[in-house]
């Protein structure tokens, strides 16, 4: 009796002319995309930086997710995020942390108000802030990496432009955070 193997490929051409195959695997093969579990895309800092320096930021709004990475590698840390509710209002590309702040305060932007005019002009630190526990702000005016108290915002198109955190992360992130640590929101 002759043995014959069959590859995944032979496989797959296979059962997509018997048809049963979805339209899905049988194009899977022509663009494959590394996710893990989470579906969040792996990230490796090397793609986007130079070096890493005081560390490295990556704040993927595609796949809702902030990468993290210290001074020399040794820690790397993914966390899931919320994004801003639409492209217009995202900004993207490269810049850092320049500040850091617990229990931060709120001032929502003109554009923030005009969309939304029942917002109020001033929130203090506190649990109906929206800027949660910590704040980590950036060169780019109004746009923090920040906590939550809604959890039901992270994993979602939520924000007016930052990228929010679970609470208990984002204290975690802004624990081993140093200023002028540089981020990339792709």
């Amino acid at each position: 009796m002759a043995h014959t193997s069959l590859s995944r490929r032979a496989l797959i051409l296979g059962a997509a002319a018997t048809g049963f195959v979805t339209p899905a695997l049988a194009t899977a093969q022509q663009a494959p995309v590394r996710r893990n579990t989470s579906s969040f895309v792996t990230q490796k800092w090397q793609d986007h930086f130079d070096t890493l320096g005081k560390g490295a930021i990556i704040a993927d709004t595609t796949s809702r997710a902030l990468h993290y990475w210290n001074a020399d590698g040794s820690d790397y840390r993914v966390f899931p995020t919320s994004i801003p509710m639409s492209d217009e209002l995202t900004k993207r590309g490269y810049t850092k942390i320049v500040r850091k702040k617990v229990g931060p305060t709120w001032t929502p932007t003109q554009n923030m108000r005009k969309r939304d005019p029942s917002l109020p002009t001033f929130m203090p630190a506190g649990p109906d802030n929206p800027l949660g526990t910590h704040a980590m702000y950036l060169t780019w005016p109004a746009y923090l990496i920040h906590g939550t108290h809604d959890t039901r915002k992270i994993g979602r198109r939520s924000s007016s432009g930052c990228i929010g955190l679970y609470n208990p992360m984002i204290e975690e992130l802004f624990a081993i955070t140093p200023i002028g640590t540089q981020v990339l929101v792709l």
